[in-house]
Parts: C-alpha cells; structure tokens; sequence
C-alpha cells in the first residue's frame, strides 16, 4: 500500500527554538537531528550552517597576500560549510529530499539575517520544493499556533533575501580587499570593514578631541536670600566677578519679573534593542552583547518578544491587551500599575518595521524570577519598568524664573514644582521639588552673602558602550536620499568619496509606503549587529575597555589609532553604511537590482585598490617590535633585527644588512647584532677570525659598511 503521508518540514534558527515550535506542533518524537510528529518535522540550523568562502577558494594562489593579485572580485560565490556544521547540513539535505515532505516552512528569526540563514541552506541543498514563511515575535504558544495560521508565500520575501545576500557580499568584497591591500601596504595585519572600521573612527576622533581640549575657567557670582539663592552670568576673569560681588553685598536686590511656566515631558517610548542596550549599560553596567544575550535567552524561555529589532512602539491591534501587559509588568518590579493606563501612545503601526517593540510575555508575570539568572532577571525588570514609564501619563511641572537686580546687574533663580510625577514614579530617580519662596514683581530683598564660584569647561566625555552605541545608530544623520546617481550630499563633500554607481530613484520607498518613521535614521549596523562590532573592535586589539569611577570607557589603543590614520575617509565615514542602507532597502522593496548594487560595490573597490597610496612615514605608526640595532644610514629611521639580517623599518627605504651577504660568507664572518649595531653608528665593526680564500688563513680585521643610498657593500680594513 502506497504511502500518502505528506510532512511539513520547519527549519527553525537554532535548536531551542525548534524545540519550542516542536511543542508546540506536537513533534515530539526524535531523530538525529530532528523532531517528528504530527505531521510535521522541525529541524535546525547552527546559525549560518554555510559561509561565504575565503579567497583562496576561488585561487590557490589567493593564499599569499599580494597587492597584484587586487581587487579580488569573484564571478560566481562559493561557501563553505565548517566541519563542526557539516552533519547538521547533511540532515536537513535529507529531510529536503525525502519523497513524504510536501513542503518547507522557513522558521528562523523573523528578518533579514533569518532569511539569509534559511535560503542559504535551502538553495545548497539543491531543494525546490514550495516554501512558505513563519513570521512570528513572540515564542508563546500562542504566537507560534496564531503563525502557523498565518504562513505566507516564501516568494514574497525574494527581495528580503536579495538584500540579505547583498550585504554580506558587499560586506565580503569590501572585507576582503580591504583588509588584505591595508595588511600588504603596512606590512600587519589590519582588519578593516564597512562598520567596524568607522566605528573605530568615532572613537578615535573623540579622543583626539579630548586631547586637544583646553580648559578655560569661568566665574559666576551667587547671591544668597536666606532661602533661595540667584546666579549672575558667567564672566571669564575673576577679578571682575569679585568686583561684582563686592558691589552686591549687603546690598538689596529688586525683582523684575517673575515667569511661571507649566512644563510636560511625554512619557518615553518602549525599548527598541538598541535604547535597552544603553540603558543597561548605563544602569546595570552590562556591555551589549550581553544585554543581547540575555535578552535573547529571555525570548527563547517565552518570557520576552523578539530581541533584534528597531521599532519602539506595537501595533494597532496589539492596543487592547496593553492593560494585561501593563498588570503583568507591574508584577515583574513588585510595584503598583498606573492610575490610568495610556495604551493608545504605544501603539502605532506606521512606526513599526519588521518587528514591534520589546515587551515582556504575559508568561513572565508567571514565572518565578528568583529562578532565573541575575542578569536575565535584571534584563527583564529593566524592560518591563520601561512597558509602565511608556503608559503613564506624562510628567508635568510648574517652572518658575525670577529676574532681579542689583546694582544694575542681572541675576536669575530658578524653582520647580511638580504638578504630576506621571511616568517618573518609576523612575531611578525621581524627581524633587525646588520651589521658590512665594516673590512678586517690585519685591526688595537684602542680600545676606555674596560669594564668587569659579568653574572651568568640561571636554567631551569618553564613550562608554552606552554613549557609542547612540552615536552609532545616528552616525549618518547628515545622509541625504540621493536624487540621481553620484548625488551624494554629506558633512564636508562626500560626495565624490562615498557614493558609488548603482542608480536609485528619489523615492525612498516605492513599495514601501508604510515605511516606519525610525527608518529616517542611518546607523553604523543594525540593533542586532552594533554588539557584534563593538566586541570585534576589542577582540582585535583596535579598542579597550577601561574602568573609570563610575563606568566602563571605550577608548582607541595605539594601534587602533594608526589605522585609523592610514585609511582614506571613504572607510572611515559613516555615511558609506547610510548609503548603503538606503540601497539595500530599496532592493528589499523592489526598487533596485541586487546585480546593480553589487556593481557599484565592485567599481567601488577596484578604484580603492587602484588609487590606495601608503601615508608618508605610516612605519612609525606601527612599529614591528624587533629588537632595535640602530639608525638606517639613508632615512634615519629604525634598523631592527629580523630572521634574515638587519632591516630598516621604512619599507620604502630598502636598507639592509643581509646575514647571507656573499662578501662575508667568503670571509665566514657571521654579521651578529653588536657587529650590525657598530656598523650603523660607528661605519665599521671589528671581526675576528676573517678567513682569506687565498691563503687559507685567519686574521683580525675591520668591516667597513660602505652606502650609496642605493646599495650597501663592505670592505675590509686594517688599520686600528
């Protein structure tokens, strides 16, 4: 009897996930490699089962890095699975091509890396059965059944996946070559990238900006009422401010005006990734990586929504169940829920993109939360004190500026009453009342001290993972939406060094008109990337992470910075990745071709390799760290010590003391260290021993290092 059952199969992110969907399905059956049951099979990747190769895959020759063999622009792309994924490949090429599976359902995360990871696997394993599409933010069953309910044609996110596989091909065209032309003109190892390396530039620009800070002092005179006290302007030399207060004291002072103003501050919106990244940072001392983490194991356990996303706000239809989420929330921190819940300025679906914003589960008010992990358990209080701040009422308070004068001077105080603490209940600090005493205007009042205050400006703060990751998500603020090809505007003309070929329209968005209003902003990355690029800035040894009082500062080290000043500002600026993110979505709404984009992106890199030219005296900058012997007779610049002989560290110079120098072998002298070191500051070194091919013999004699600036030969003298 012929067999009609017909499976679905889900490919799912990673294991915990398809565990999760499996339950739900009722797959609870296990294979290697898979669940069964009901009528479904759930399998897995391991992130990015497969990879674009490395070069040497295309060339054996690739294996040596040499400038000539630039730019290196692959006709047709290559993967490699690494040996660890290999038998999890195997499986799903299998469950692919059983005869009993009808269809496949496209289960990882729910955006462009999910797509990429899914189709990658899908189109190397050679299956064209009909796939279809789970889009879901939430791991609760219900969310999961409510998808599966709602599967959509894998076709319509074609262009999802062409801006997916366009980006990581660009990001490899611009990785590869890159990094391989810097390494071969400097002689190290320098890893530069579309992100990473204008990530590196805001830190390194900062600094330098620090660096360059002069502190100026300044000078305030401060009057005391017995109760409140008024500020005079800033002065810039004390002897004037001492004048001034001189003048005023024991002296009366009128009041000229008194200006009160109510003031509302709006509750703040709810955490997209990267807003939850700097808070915990800045609260909790968490890097992003691990408020990523976390978060993500929080989303897997059902107790949080989808981590990676950009959208602070839920969607229209979400807008009944705020109340429930904002009773659970309150149960999460142990506090009381808002007099009066606001769900409406939550919800806004033209404000959000692939994914709403993140919110706790309705499970987490379940869950025992001294059982979870401390930072997990922190992670999911921070967010759900964020759900209560984004429903109240806003904070409102009454502002009161009085003027006054004395002696012709004018001073100012400043008093608050709060009105409405709406949102800032829940806040770490809450704020205080600063009333003034009741004044009115033609009030005299003696002034009972006078005092002068010096203070001095402030430079700019280091970065801390918080204050970086801000200044990455709107890095590219100045990008303007191009109007034709090459018509890049940005901060100090980058137009000719940042824009590249592929035509776009002056519509953002042709099929895009529901775009979100947060895709205005142009960041270095994406929400679920900065972690991943602040972490490889560390790891490779661009950038460190210093303890200060009260926080952890991101800095440039040595090496950080001198990649930073050999690189053209093309691969610095921010504006390339603004760029670029325009194009890519223009390719995932329809508007551009993936083989047009990926052509500019290669006419951008073969003019890279083809105008790149060394910095002028870049060796200083990255120094080999060989044993020093002296100074190069040509340049003046370091001669080091390396396994061939003795090398002046300018490349360009072409000085050396080469061990195998055929002058010496005849005379079987051995060019030591202290032999070379002589040789450099004084012109000659004495050698013992010096063979003569004539009659056999040994004597004492000097070397003597002779240099035209082009070549170097030696010569023998005997005198003393």
């Amino acid at each position: 009897m012929m067999n009609t059952t017909c499976y679905r199969l889900v490919v799912c992110e990673k294991p915990s996930v398809a565990r999760s969907i499996a339950a739900v399905l009722g797959a609870r059956e296990r294979g290697d490699g898979f669940l069964s049951g009901g009528g479904y099979l759930v399998s897995w990747c391991f992130g990015h089962l497969a990879e674009l190769s490395d070069a040497d895959a295309y060339d054996e020759k690739y294996g040596k890095w040499r400038r000539e063999d630039l730019p290196i622009l692959p006709d047709s792309w290559q993967y490699t699975v690494a040996r660890d994924k290999q038998k999890q490949m195997n499986t799903l090429r299998a469950l692919m091509h059983r005869e009993d599976v009808c269809e496949v359902i496209n289960a990882c995360d729910a955006g462009r890396e999910g797509e990429l990871i899914f189709r990658t696997a899908y189109n190397l394993n050679n299956c064209r059965k009909r796939v279809r599409r789970l889009w879901i933010s939430s791991m609760e069953d219900a969310a999961i059944l409510q998808g599966f309910d709602n599967l959509r044609d894998g076709a319509e996110y074609d262009n999802l996946y062409a801006s997916a596989l366009c980006r990581s091909k660009a990001d490899w065209l611009v990785g590869i070559n890159a990094t391989r032309l810097f390494s071969v003109m400097y002689h190290r190892t320098l890893n530069v990238g579309r992100v990473v390396s204008p990530t590196l530039a805001l830190l390194v620009q900062r600094e330098a900006e620090i660096s360059a800070f002069q502190p100026e002092s300044f000078y305030t005179v401060h009057l005391d009422f017995n109760g409140f006290s008024a500020a005079g302007e800033r002065m810039k030399e004390q002897v004037d401010a001492e004048r001034l207060a001189g003048n005023c004291n024991n002296k009366n002072a009128v009041v000229t005006s008194i200006v009160q103003t109510e003031k509302t501050e709006k509750a703040p919106a709810l955490y997209d990734l990267t807003v939850l990244q700097r808070d915990a940072n800045r609260l909790l001392g968490y890097t992003a990586q691990q408020t990523l983490d976390y978060l993500q194991s929080l989303y897997e356990k059902k107790l949080c929504t989808y981590p990676r996303t950009d959208s602070r706000y839920l969607t229209d239809d979400m807008e009944g169940g705020v109340n429930a989420l904002a009773l659970c929330c309150a149960g999460v921190c142990g506090t009381e829920p808002p007099a009066a819940i606001c769900s409406g300025q939550v919800c806004s679906s033209k404000k959000v993109s692939d994914h709403h914003a993140v919110v706790p589960t309705m499970a987490a008010g379940e869950t025992d939360l001294e059982a979870l992990p401390a930072g997990e358990r922190e992670i999911l209080r921070l967010v759900s004190r964020q759900v209560l701040m984004a429903v109240s009422a806003p904070f409102v308070y009454l502002e009161t500026e009085a003027r006054l004068d004395c002696g012709g001077n004018a001073f100012a105080a400043k008093g608050k009453t709060i009105l409405n603490m709406g949102w800032r209940a829940y806040t770490e600090k809450g704020k205080q009342d600063s009333t003034l005493p009741e004044l009115s205007e033609g009030q005299m009042l003696p002034v009972s001290s006078c005092a002068v205050k010096e203070g001095r400006t402030t430079p700019p703060k280091h970065f801390t993972e918080d204050t970086l990751l801000s200044a990455m998500e709107t890095a590219g603020a100045n990008y303007r939406v191009p109007t034709k090809s090459n018509d890049f505007e940005g901060k100090g003309g980058a137009a000719e060094r940042v824009s590249f070929s592929p035509q776009g329209g002056n519509k953002r968005y042709a099929a895009c008109d529901d775009a979100p209003e947060d895709a205005e902003r142009r960041g270095l990355g994406t929400p679920a990337t900065r972690a991943a690029v602040i972490e490889k800035l560390v790891a490779t040894g661009f950038a460190e992470r210093r303890k200060a009082k009260k926080s952890v500062r991101l800095v440039p080290t040595e090496a950080g910075v001198s990649l930073i000043t050999v690189l053209p500002e093309q691969l610095q600026s921010p504006l390339l990745t603004a760029e670029w993110e325009h194009r890519l979505k223009e390719i995932e709404c329809g508007e551009l071709g993936a083989d047009e984009f990926l052509a500019g992106i290669c006419d951008m890199v073969a003019a890279l390799v083809r105008d790149a030219a060394p910095v002028d005296g870049a060796e200083v900058l990255f120094p080999s760290g060989r044993p020093v012997v002296g100074k190069c007779p040509r340049c003046g610049a370091e001669v080091t010590e390396s396994k061939n002989g003795y090398f002046c560290e300018r490349r360009s110079c072409k000085f050396g003391l080469w061990r195998d120098n055929r002058f010496l072998a005849a005379k079987k002298i051995s060019l030591t260290k202290k032999m070379a070191s002589s040789l450099l500051t004084q012109g000659r070194a004495y050698a013992s021993g010096v063979y003569s091919e004539k009659t056999g013999k040994t004597y004492d004699a000097f070397i003597v290092l002779e240099d035209d600036g082009a070549r170097s030969s030696y010569k023998l003298d005997f005198t003393k």
